[in-house]
C-alpha cells in the first residue's frame, strides 16, 4: 500500500462537495454513516469527529451505525449492498480497506470495484502501549523485557489483518522477539484489556487510548511517525526512543457503495469550500491535529 503523505485532516464540510452531485435534492433524510467498528476505537472517532458538522452543513441528521465483527467485513457488505444514493456511506479504515484483500483469500468485496471513494477524512499516527503492570518506563524497557522473555507476551489488535496486527508483527520482527498476536473485534476491547494487564502491548492511533495514557492506566511508550504529538507531548518518537525508521501511519476515508458516479456541481464545491473555513471546522481539525498530529 502506497505511503499517504502526512497532511491535517480534511474539514468535513469538504467531503459535502461529491456527495452533492448524487441528487438535485439531495439531502432530503438523515444519513447513515457505517463504522466497522465498535464505540471507542479510532474509526469511531474519525466518525464522530465529524458527524456534528457534517449534520449541521447538510441540514439533516447524520446517524453513526457501528458494525463491528469479521475485520470489518460486516460493516464494509452492508455498505456495498445498499442503493447508491447518498443515504448510506462507509468511515473505511486502511487496514480493511488494504489489508483485507491481501491477506483474506475469497473476500466477498473488492476495494477498486464495490467502492466510490469519497474524501479523506483522517491520517494518523500509532503509539505503542503496553500495560500498567509491566515493570517499564521506556520503549528500550520494554525491548529488553520483551527479549528476555521471547514468545511470551501478547499483543492486541482490532482484528486479523488490521495496522494493530500488521504493526504488532513488523514491532516483534525489528525486535528480534516472537509475540503472540491476540485479536479483538475493535481496538477499543483491545485496548481494555491491555489496561487490564490482561495483554502486554498494542500499536494503535492516539486517539482511543489518550484517555487511558493521562490517566496512566496505560503507558504510552512511543509514537510511531516522525513528530510527537500535543496531547502527550512528553511522549517521544519512535526514533527518539531508539527504534529510528519504526513507523505507522492509518487513514480514514468515506466511501459510498457502487453505482453510477454523476458530474460534481462546482456550485456545492464552492459552498463547501466556503463552509470549510468556517471557525466550527477549523476547531474540530485542531481537536483531531492535537491527538494525530499533523
Amino acid at each position: 500500500m502506497p505511503r499517504i503523505p502526512r497532511r491535517s485532516l480534511l474539514a468535513a464540510a469538504a467531503l459535502t462537495a461529491p456527495l452533492a452531485a448524487w441528487a438535485e435534492a439531495w439531502p432530503a433524510r438523515p444519513i447513515t454513516l457505517v463504522v466497522p467498528n465498535p464505540p471507542g476505537g479510532g474509526t469511531d472517532f474519525a466518525a464522530r469527529l465529524y458527524q456534528d458538522t457534517l449534520s449541521r452543513l447538510l441540514g439533516v441528521a447524520v446517524v453513526i451505525d457501528n458494525k463491528p465483527g469479521a475485520n470489518g467485513n460486516i460493516a464494509i457488505q452492508a455498505v456495498t449492498r445498499a442503493a447508491p444514493d447518498g443515504y448510506t456511506l462507509l468511515l473505511q479504515y486502511s487496514g480493511y480497506h488494504a489489508g483485507n484483500p491481501a491477506m483474506m483469500p475469497n473476500l466477498p468485496w473488492d476495494p477498486n470495484r464495490d467502492l466510490v471513494a469519497v474524501g479523506m477524512a483522517d491520517v494518523a499516527p500509532h503509539g505503542i502501549f503496553v500495560a500498567p503492570g509491566l515493570p517499564v518506563t521506556t520503549l528500550a524497557d520494554f525491548i529488553a523485557y520483551a527479549r528476555a522473555r521471547p514468545g511470551r507476551l501478547n499483543y492486541s489488535s482490532s482484528g486479523n489483518g488490521s495496522i494493530q496486527h500488521i504493526a504488532g508483527v513488523l514491532f516483534s520482527q525489528a525486535i528480534g522477539v516472537p509475540m503472540v498476536h491476540v485479536p479483538y473485534r475493535g481496538a477499543a476491547p483491545a485496548l481494555q484489556d491491555v489496561a487490564g494487564d490482561r495483554v502486554e502491548m498494542l500499536i494503535t492511533t492516539p486517539s482511543s487510548a489518550i484517555g487511558l495514557a493521562q490517566a496512566g492506566k496505560v503507558k504510552a511508550l512511543a509514537i510511531a511517525s516522525a513528530a510527537r504529538i500535543p496531547a502527550l507531548p512528553q511522549v517521544p518518537t519512535t526514533a527518539e526512543a531508539g527504534m529510528p525508521g519504526f513507523t505507522v501511519d492509518a487513514w480514514f476515508a468515506v466511501f459510498a457503495p457502487p453505482g453510477p458516479r454523476p458530474g460534481s456541481s462546482s456550485a456545492s464545491t464552492r459552498r463547501c469550500a466556503r463552509r470549510r473555513r468556517r471557525p466550527r471546522c477549523s476547531a474540530g481539525r485542531r481537536r483531531a491535529a492535537s491527538c494525530c498530529g499533523r
